[in-house]
C-alpha cells in the first residue's frame, strides 16, 4: 500500500517538479491533497500574489484536492509563532487521518528544511524533499524538457528588474539572468506560476495584467480568462510579506 502524503503547494516550478516526482512513484506515495497558504483578506498566495482562483484551477487540472490555509484578515504579516500555530492546527487534522508525511519543493536551503522538519516533528510528521540538493541548472533544464510551462509572477527588486515578471520561464530567460542569480531562484530571486506540464490534464488559461512594485518586489497580476467576477478589477492588492 502506498504511503499517504500531503503536499505543500506554492503553485510554482519547484512545487511542480517535486509533485511530479512523487506522482511518478504511485506504489510508494499517495498524494492526498495540496496545501497552500492564502492571505484571506486579499485571496492570494501569501508570498507572491497569485490569485486563489488560479490555485483552484491548478488543482482541478492536476486532479487533487486543494486545501487552503487561510491567514486571517487583519493580522498583518504573520509572526513565526502565529503561522506555526495555524499550520500546526491544520496539519493536526491530517495526522488524525493517518497522514504523517508532508512533501516540499526545497532544493538546498538547509536552514529552511531544518525549520520545516522541526515543526513537523512536533506532530510526529516527517518531511519529504523529492528534489533536495539537485543541481539547479539541471533542474531547470529538466523542467523545460518535461514540458512544464510557467510564468514569472514575482521577482526580488534588488536582484531582478520588472522586465522579468510576466515572462515565460524557459532557457532564454535563464540565459538572461544576471550573474549570481540562481537558475531556480532558490534564494528568493523569483517566483513562478506553472500553467502546463505533465502533471496537468489541461493547460490553464489566463492573461497578464498590471505590474505592481511593493516592498522592493515586482509583481504581475495573472488574471484567469472568462472570470466575470474579477475581470473588471483595475488594481492589484498584494498581501504584506
Amino acid at each position: 500500500m502506498p504511503t499517504p502524503i500531503l503536499f505543500s503547494w506554492s503553485g510554482g516550478k519547484d512545487s511542480a517538479l517535486s509533485l511530479h516526482a512523487l506522482l511518478q512513484q504511485p506504489d510508494e506515495w499517495e498524494v492526498v491533497a495540496l496545501l497552500t497558504s492564502v492571505a484571506d483578506e486579499y485571496r492570494r498566495v501569501s508570498h507572491h500574489g497569485v490569485r486563489e482562483e488560479l490555485l483552484v484551477a491548478q488543482a482541478e487540472s492536476i486532479g487533487l484536492p486543494l486545501d487552503m490555509l487561510r491567514l486571517p484578515a487583519g493580522m498583518g504579516p504573520c509572526t513565526n509563532s502565529q503561522y506555526e500555530a495555524l499550520v500546526g492546527e491544520k496539519l493536526a487534522g491530517y495526522v488524525e487521518r493517518g497522514v504523517m508525511h508532508v512533501g516540499h519543493g526545497d532544493i538546498f536551503l538547509a536552514d529552511l528544511r531544518a525549520y520545516r522538519e522541526k515543526n513537523l516533528a512536533k506532530l510526529g510528521m516527517t518531511g519529504v524533499f523529492p528534489i533536495w540538493q539537485r543541481d539547479t541548472c539541471e533542474l531547470i533544464a529538466s523542467f523545460v524538457d518535461l514540458g512544464f510551462r510557467a510564468t514569472l509572477c514575482c521577482v526580488q527588486g534588488d536582484k531582478l528588474d520588472d522586465t522579468f515578471v510576466g515572462r515565460d520561464l524557459n532557457l532564454d530567460l535563464i540565459a538572461d539572468l544576471p550573474p549570481g542569480i540562481d537558475p531556480c531562484g532558490e534564494n528568493g530571486e523569483y517566483h513562478s506560476f506553472v500553467y502546463d506540464g505533465p502533471i496537468f490534464r489541461w493547460p490553464l488559461e489566463f492573461e497578464t495584467g498590471i505590474k505592481v512594485c511593493r516592498e522592493n518586489r515586482h509583481y504581475i497580476d495573472l488574471v484567469p480568462l472568462n472570470d466575470s467576477s474579477i475581470k473588471n478589477e483595475t488594481c492589484m492588492s498584494i498581501p504584506p510579506v
